[in-house]
C-alpha cells in the first residue's frame, strides 16, 4: 500500500479526515488547499476545526497542487461545492482544481465533493474520473471513515474499479461499483431522506400543537420503541426540533429540488416547511415575552450538538428574527461555537452563559439538560428537558 501514492485536494471536513484515514491504513498521502493559512495549521498538526478523533497527522501537506499531485495514483477531489442562488450546485472549485490538475497520465481522478447526478459525468478533464460520495456525519467523521457502513464507487472502466478496491479493502466494509450518476445520487438519496425525516417530525409536532394534550416529547419517544425503528439510528432524525441545518442537508436537499424541478413535490414541501421553522419558533419565543425589553438567552449555535459548525444554524435565523422585531436584549451561548458563530454572524447580541425572562434551546447539548430553568420561562425548541 506504501507503493500507491494518493493525493487529496481541498483540506475542509471531507478531505482532511480522508487524508488522515487513508494514511492510517498506510497509504502514502500527500495533500494540499489553496487556503495558506489552513495549511500551516494542518501542518503543524491542528485540525482547524471541531472534530472529536480527527487528527492531523500521517500524511504530508503539499505547499502547491503540482507538489500534491505530481507522483499520485489517485487523486481525491474534497473542494466545496457551494450553492448558488438558484439553487444548483456551483462547481467552480471542482472545475479549477480539474484545469489546474498536473498529474501521471493515468492517474484516476475521484470526485469526492458532493455533486448532483450527471455531474462527474459532463466534467472535461483528461483523466479518466471516478466519483465516491461521502457518508460522513460531523461530530462523528473519523470513526464513520475509519469504520464505514458501505462504500460507493461510480467508475467506468475496470482499471479505475481495481484501483478504488485496493483503497477501500483495508476498511473492511462492501464496496459497492455503480454508474457515475448512480453514486451521485446515492448521496443524494441518503440526505433528501434525512431532511424529509426532520421536516416529518416538525410537521407532526406542529399538528400535536394544534390538537392540545399531547406530550410531543414522549410521543416520539414511544414511537422509537417500534421494533422497526428502536437501535436504528434513523429514529434520531424522525425526532422534533428547530428544523435542519450545517453545510450538506439544506443544500443537497435544494440542489435536488431544483434539478428535479416540478417532480420535486416532496422534496419542495420538505424545504418549504424547514424555511418555515425559524419564524415558528421565533413566534413561540416572542409569544413567551412580556415586552420587547425581556432578556431573551439563545442556547447551542451550533447546527448540532458535537459539532462547531454554524452553516444554516437555525440560532442565527431566529435571532435575525427577533432582532428585526425589535426584541435587542440577546444573550446567547455555545459550548464550542460561540467564536465560530461570531465569524459568520455580525449580531449586535452578548456571547455569555446568564440565562434570560426567556430562554430558549436552539441546539441539543447534552449539558443543557442538567440547568436550572427554575428562574426562566423555557421554551425548548428541541426537546431536549
Amino acid at each position: 500500500m506504501e507503493d500507491m501514492k494518493i493525493a487529496v485536494l481541498g483540506l475542509g471536513f471531507v478531505g482532511l479526515t480522508a487524508a488522515a484515514g487513508f494514511a492510517s491504513k498506510g497509504f502514502n498521502v500527500t495533500a494540499f488547499d489553496t487556503d495558506s493559512s489552513r495549511r500551516k495549521l494542518i501542518s503543524e498538526g491542528t485540525v482547524p476545526f471541531f472534530e472529536p478523533d480527527l487528527t492531523a497527522t500521517g500524511f504530508k501537506v503539499a505547499q502547491t497542487q503540482d507538489e500534491a499531485t505530481k507522483d499520485a495514483d489517485i487523486v481525491f477531489i474534497c473542494v466545496g461545492t457551494p450553492q448558488g442562488k438558484d439553487g444548483s450546485v456551483d462547481l467552480t472549485y471542482i472545475n479549477t482544481a480539474l484545469q489546474t490538475l498536473s498529474a501521471p497520465a493515468n492517474c484516476l481522478v475521484v470526485i469526492k465533493s458532493t455533486v448532483l447526478p450527471g455531474t462527474t459525468a459532463s466534467l472535461k478533464s483528461r483523466y479518466k474520473l471516478a466519483n465516491n460520495p461521502e457518508f460522513l456525519r460531523e461530530g462523528h467523521a473519523w470513526e464513520d471513515f475509519i469504520n464505514p457502513d458501505r462504500t460507493v464507487c461510480g467508475v467506468t472502466d475496470e482499471h479505475s474499479k481495481q484501483l478504488l478496491e485496493t483503497v477501500y479493502k483495508p476498511f473492511n466494509a462492501p464496496i459497492h461499483f455503480t454508474t457515475l450518476n448512480t453514486a451521485e445520487f446515492i448521496k443524494y438519496l441518503s440526505n433528501t431522506m434525512l431532511a424529509t425525516m426532520i421536516s416529518y417530525a416538525n410537521e407532526m409536532s406542529l399538528i400535536a400543537g394544534e390538537i392540545g394534550d399531547i406530550h410531543t416529547k414522549t410521543a416520539f419517544e414511544i414511537l422509537h420503541q417500534d421494533k422497526r425503528l428502536k437501535n436504528s439510528g434513523i429514529a434520531h432524525y424522525i425526532y422534533p426540533g428547530a428544523g435542519y441545518g450545517g453545510g450538506c442537508l439544506p443544500k443537497d436537499t435544494q440542489a435536488l429540488a431544483y434539478v428535479a424541478k416540478e417532480k420535486a413535490n416532496i422534496l419542495r414541501k420538505v424545504i418549504d416547511l424547514n424555511n418555515a421553522m425559524p419564524q415558528i419558533n421565533c413566534e413561540k419565543i416572542v409569544n413567551e415575552c412580556k415586552s420587547k425589553e425581556s432578556t431573551i438567552t439563545i442556547l447551542g449555535l451550533s447546527f448540532k450538538p458535537g459539532s462547531d459548525d454554524v452553516r444554516e444554524s437555525t440560532a442565527a435565523k431566529i435571532i435575525e428574527l427577533l432582532l428585526a422585531n425589535g426584541y435587542k436584549n440577546i444573550t446567547a451561548y455555545d459550548p464550542i461555537a460561540t467564536e465560530e458563530f461570531k465569524k459568520h454572524y455580525n449580531f449586535n447580541i452578548n456571547y455569555e452563559l446568564k440565562l434570560g425572562d426567556v430562554t430558549a434551546i436552539a441546539t441539543a447539548w447534552s449539558e443543557f439538560k442538567s440547568y436550572d430553568y427554575s428562574n426562566t420561562t423555557l421554551v425548548d425548541l428541541r426537546y431536549v428537558v
